[in-house]
């Protein structure tokens, strides 16, 4: 499978200049392309093609007084950000079409250079190289020094150098791996996310939530308001602008360092991981909305589900709409929604439960009927014969016309009686 690894580099002051004459050049290329289809759409014109919208933004561009200086950066470069552009277009067209899951997709949107975040990617055919020094080598840009905290597993097939609005320089590897499974283990586990606690697994084990995001808010608001201060254009507002994203950045990297060893904790530990699938952007609308975006629960189980696959472990999602806080995982009886403030609560069956434990525990099970029917297996539940007192009328209640029939004794045990599931 394909993984990043990112790395921490250094560029000189005159590498800097270079890189964001690399990222400009990037961006005019990406808005020339996008406003010669946009063009093209409303002339009636037909949709140009990749090829020949490189020969009109790149190779004739270069030819003419107003673009001859992107020739100065690597032509990898150029036709990279192309390359962007039109995987923008395919992600929209394959939205509108239904061939693309999720959420509909926009179309593609101009870059703008007042955007701090920049991005340029380098491929085989632009002869980067990794030097025996550490150092990685960048066409028309220099030998960068890089900040190696761990060894690359293989060649890497690109590399993309980006920027970030601290003014920090990364550099992200694309590698090729093929990673040994784990040991194999004999537990199984299933997770149900929340916000009082972050985790809790179906074994008992609470995860309380770090809250990262509340814990540096009075920070956040100083800095705020300190900008908020600052005269628009001034020198003074651009260095407030950088505190507020240092400060919003060791906030993500706390959240993302968290995240990966728990994660790797998980699957190191369980042979399989179910959770439930969250609809983040509707939970983000209510009232909670702070807290869902603090607790990152999209970033994490999309760490769970790379590293299984990457580690020879089984992921699944179950169904969202599995009633995992209302059923008892005991019995099986499905009691009614509760509110948010009923943490326990006993079922019918003589079971008491904790809301949480109990919902990861139904998570579990629903997400091994998943794998046990995806095998084949038979999953559904044998039929049990419904109680009488169930069927019938209850004793004492007042007659309703019409209900003589309902009332009989033979009527009731016609509805009590179950007939058997015919075998698959």
């Amino acid at each position: 499978m394909q993984l990043r690894y990112n790395y921490r580099v250094y560029p000189t002051p005159g590498q800097q200049q270079a890189l964001a004459r690399a990222f400009g050049c990037a961006r005019v290329v990406f808005n020339d392309g996008l406003r010669a289809r946009q063009a093209a759409r409303d002339n009636g014109e037909r949709y140009l093609s990749d090829g020949e919208l490189s020969k009109r933004v790149i190779t004739q561009a270069k030819q003419t007084p107003e673009r001859a200086w992107l020739s100065e950066v690597s032509t990898v470069v150029l036709q990279q950000a192309l390359a962007d552009l039109n995987a923008a277009y395919r992600n929209f067209f394959n939205s509108l079409t239904g061939k693309r899951n999720g959420r509909t997709v926009a179309p593609p949107k101009l870059r703008s250079r007042k955007d701090n975040r920049q991005a340029i990617r380098f491929t085989k055919n632009s002869r980067f190289r990794l030097l025996d020094n550490g150092r990685l080598r960048l066409p028309k840009i220099g030998d960068v020094a890089v900040r190696w905290c761990r060894a690359l597993p293989a060649e890497p097939r690109s590399v993309t150098i980006m920027r970030d609005a601290v003014g920090r320089y990364f550099a992200s590897f694309v590698v090729t791996t093929t990673d040994k499974p784990l040991p194999p283990v004999d537990v199984e586990v299933g997770i149900d996310l929340g916000l009082t606690h972050f985790a809790v697994l179906s074994d008992g084990t609470k995860i309380a939530a770090p809250k990262f995001l509340r814990h540096a808010a009075g920070k956040l608001r100083r800095l705020q308001q300190d900008l908020s201060r600052k005269q628009r254009g001034s020198a003074n507002r651009k260095k407030a602008v950088v505190k507020v994203a240092k400060a919003h950045s060791r906030v993500a990297d706390s959240r993302r360092d968290w995240q990966h060893k728990l994660s790797t904790r998980i699957i190191r530990d369980s042979q399989a991981v179910y959770v439930e699938d969250l609809c983040v952007t509707g939970l983000a609308r209510t009232r909670l909305a702070k807290s869902v975006y603090d607790a990152g629960w999209s970033q994490f189980v999309h760490m769970l589900e790379y590293k299984a696959a990457r580690y020879g472990r089984t992921f699944a999602r179950i169904d969202r709409f599995a009633p995992t806080s209302q059923r008892c995982s005991v019995c099986g009886r499905i009691d009614g929604p509760k509110p948010l403030n009923i943490r326990s609560w006993t079922c019918p069956c003589g079971a008491a439960h904790d809301r949480d434990i109990n919902a990861a525990r139904n998570v579990l099970a629903a997400g091994r009927a998943e794998s046990l029917n995806a095998c084949g297996a038979r999953v559904r539940p044998a039929p049990v014969p419904a109680p009488c007192r169930e069927a019938g009328i209850r004793p004492g209640a007042a007659p309703v016309p019409g209900a003589a029939r309902r009332e009989s004794p033979s009527f009731t045990t016609e509805r009590a009686s179950i007939r058997p599931v015919p075998p698959d």
